[in-house]
C-alpha cells in the first residue's frame, strides 16, 4: 500500500492519467490525497471531477478556492451559469452535475492522519493556528457546507474582509476561515492576508511573509502538504511540502509519497499550453547611430 498526495489538477485530466500510471496506482491497495482545485482552466474539468469521484473510496480531497467557486456558481440562476468559462459550463450542464457537485460539497477543508503524521490543506494555516485549532476551525465551516444551510454560506463567502480573529462570529468568521484555508500565500505576523500578492518569495513587499515563515508562528505536530501557490513551485521546508507545480500553466503535475521516510516525488508534464505568437513590434523611428572606431558619420 502507498499513500500519495497530488497537487492542483485544475481540470488537467490527461496529466492526471499519466501521473497515476507513472506511480502505478492500484485503487485496491493505494490511497490518494488531492490538495484541492480539482477544476477550472485546464479544459477537462468535467472528466477530472468524474475520475476523482470514481476514486472516492480510496481518496480524500481538500477543497480549493476554485472548487468552492464552482459550488457557489452551481447555486446561481441558469443564465448566470452560462456566462462562466466553457470548462466550468461543461460541468454545470452535464447530466451528472448534481451527483458531482453534491459529492464535491461534502469534501473537507482539512484532512489529518496522525498515524501517518501528515495533514493536508489547500493553501495554508494562519500563523497562530496549531494543528488542533486548525482542525476545529475547519470542522466549523464543514458543518455549514455539508448541511442544509450551505446555500447561505456559498452566497456570502466571497470577500477579502475581515481578517481572521478569534472573536469573529457568523458569516464573517466563516469567510475568514475559508480565506485562510483556500487563499493564503503571504500574510503579516498578525495574520492579515495579502490577497493581491501571488509571486514567488522575494517579490513581496516588506512586512509580508510566506505563511509558513511568519515569525512567532505556532509549532505544528504534523507535516503539512498543500497546493495553491504555483509560482512557489515545489517547496519543502519548515515542515511544509507545497506541491502545486503549475500543471495547468504548462508546468508539471506532482505526486508526493506520504507513507515513507524517504523523500519520493514523482512528476509528469502538465497541460500542453499553446505558445503565444510574438506581439508585433510597432514601427521604430530611425535614429542615427553614434560613430565608433572605423566609422565615419556623413
Amino acid at each position: 500500500m502507498s499513500v500519495w498526495a497530488i497537487g492542483d489538477l485544475q481540470g488537467c485530466y490527461d496529466p492526471l492519467q499519466r501521473l497515476l500510471e507513472k506511480i502505478r496506482f492500484d485503487p485496491a491497495a493505494d490511497r490518494l490525497w488531492f490538495c484541492g482545485d480539482l477544476v477550472n482552466r485546464g479544459g477537462q474539468s468535467l472528466e477530472t471531477l468524474q475520475l476523482v469521484h470514481s476514486l472516492r473510496a480510496c481518496s480524500v480531497v481538500t477543497l480549493g478556492n476554485h472548487d468552492l467557486s464552482l459550488l457557489a456558481i452551481g447555486e446561481r440562476r441558469e443564465e448566470e451559469q452560462r456566462r462562466v468559462n466553457e470548462d466550468l459550463r461543461r460541468v454545470l450542464f452535464a447530466e451528472d452535475r448534481d451527483l458531482l457537485l453534491g459529492w464535491l460539497r461534502t469534501q473537507k477543508l482539512l484532512h489529518a492522519d496522525r498515524a501517518l503524521g501528515w495533514m493536508m490543506v489547500h493553501a495554508g494555516l494562519a500563523p497562530k493556528w496549531t494543528t488542533t485549532m486548525a482542525e476545529r476551525h475547519a470542522r466549523e465551516v464543514e458543518r455549514r457546507l455539508h448541511g442544509e444551510d450551505h446555500r447561505k454560506l456559498l452566497k456570502n463567502m466571497y470577500g477579502d474582509k475581515p481578517a481572521w480573529s478569534p472573536s469573529l462570529t457568523g458569516i464573517d468568521r466563516e469567510r475568514a476561515i475559508i480565506n485562510v484555508f483556500t487563499r493564503l500565500r503571504y500574510c503579516t505576523p498578525r495574520g492579515r492576508i495579502a490577497f493581491e500578492e501571488k509571486g514567488a518569495p522575494g517579490t513581496q513587499p516588506a512586512g509580508l511573509y510566506p505563511w509558513y515563515e511568519v515569525p512567532g508562528r505556532a509549532e505544528r505536530d504534523l507535516k503539512i502538504v498543500c497546493g495553491h501557490w504555483s509560482t512557489l513551485g515545489l517547496f519543502i521546508g519548515h515542515g511544509v511540502y507545497a506541491i502545486d507545480t503549475g500543471a495547468v500553466w504548462g508546468g508539471r503535475l506532482t505526486a508526493l509519497q506520504l507513507d515513507t521516510d524517504e523523500l519520493r516525488v514523482v512528476q509528469v508534464p502538465g497541460r500542453d499550453v499553446p505558445a503565444k505568437p510574438p506581439r508585433p513590434r510597432p514601427p521604430q523611428p530611425h535614429r542615427p547611430q553614434p560613430a565608433t572606431a572605423g566609422q565615419v558619420r556623413t
